[in-house]
């Protein structure tokens, strides 16, 4: 084991990186310039994730606004009533305590224009929401037909429709508060939040287009990412990211075939999601129902009976996929 900085690599060693959030300036543009990654994302702003199977449906309804294009979003509208409780609990809410690198890296990037938290949007005015992302402007609700006070908009997170972000609610509350606030929407009052809203210093590739399902490099198969770096959020993520991508190093390395799980795994979901990407821009995702693939049937005994039964089936696969090793 040699402990001193790495700042390049010598061309065809296979190789893993698993520098951090906190990735040296030098390594930082060898990685940018030198591999072909491109700019690294160096804050990370990420609204609220719910599964779309915990938002009530009798409340929320699909439309888009004017009725323009297809019917992506998920709407949950409030009255006045409803809006002035959201409102004051939005702006009494706690708030998590910043990292001191994370001040250091507002000062250094428009954060709160380009991408303002929700509460700080908020106590700007009672009616700023209004305005901004809980515009109700051309959004009919269909059950009195007319506009409400606020809506509230939910994007489609995956392919598949099984995750929906809070369109415009990036921010610093703690995850008790965003599950108490925003459980006042109606709609999601019994939501089940797969990601909370971040907002922190989190250096990561846009991993999409530059790393393949086994996390090699497209562009230079000999390279191998892992950890946050990648994409995957959090400390078990991070060891599974590496977990895959060690194997696949020493294959490489071994002139053995690279092993790719199938999405309907949790590694294999994270890999997936590390080199396809959601919907929208790319962002950093933790492991979670979903974004493994759907079982395609209902299942009886609720949420617990279903996430049962992805589970066996992903240990079944591997059971499969280690057999044949």
């Amino acid at each position: 084991m040699v402990e001193e900085e790495v700042s390049s690599l010598e061309e065809g060693t296979v190789t893993v990186i698993a520098t951090g959030p906190l990735t040296s300036d030098a390594m930082a543009e060898f990685i940018k310039n030198d591999l072909g990654c491109g700019n690294l994302h160096f804050f990370d702003a990420a609204a609220p994730i719910v599964d779309a199977s915990t938002i009530n449906m009798d409340v929320a309804f699909f439309a888009s606004r004017y009725d323009k294009g297809d019917a992506d979003y998920i709407n949950c509208t409030m009255n006045k009533e409803q809006y002035d409780a959201f409102w004051q609990a939005l702006t009494t809410a706690e708030e998590a305590e910043l990292k001191e690198f994370d001040k250091e890296s507002q000062k250094n990037v428009k954060v709160f224009e380009g991408c303002m938290p929700v509460e700080v949007m908020a106590k700007r005015g009672y009616e700023t929401l209004c305005y901004g992302p809980l515009k109700p402007v051309g959004l009919v609700d269909p059950r009195v037909g007319k506009e409400s006070y606020a809506v509230v908009q939910l994007r489609k997170e995956n392919r598949e429709g099984t995750m929906f972000n809070l369109v415009g609610f990036q921010t610093h509350l703690t995850f008790p508060e965003q599950r108490r606030v925003f459980r006042m929407i109606p709609g999601l009052e019994n939501a089940e939040f797969l990601r909370y809203g971040v907002m922190h210093r989190n250096t990561y590739l846009n991993s999409p287009g530059i790393l393949d399902n086994t996390y090699a490099m497209n562009a230079r198969p000999d390279v191998f990412f892992a950890g946050q770096m990648t994409g995957v959020e959090g400390y078990v993520e991070s060891a599974g990211s590496g977990l895959l991508a060690g194997i696949n190093a020493a294959n490489r390395a071994l002139g053995k075939d690279k092993l790719a799980l199938p999405a309907e795994t949790m590694l294999g979901a994270m890999a997936d999601y590390v080199s396809r990407g959601g919907t929208g821009a790319f962002a950093p995702m933790n492991a979670n129902f979903g974004i493994v693939t759907p079982l395609g049937y209902r299942v009886k005994g609720g949420k617990a009976a279903k996430n049962e039964k992805l589970a066996e089936r992903a240990l079944s696969i591997i059971d499969q996929t280690l057999a044949t090793l």
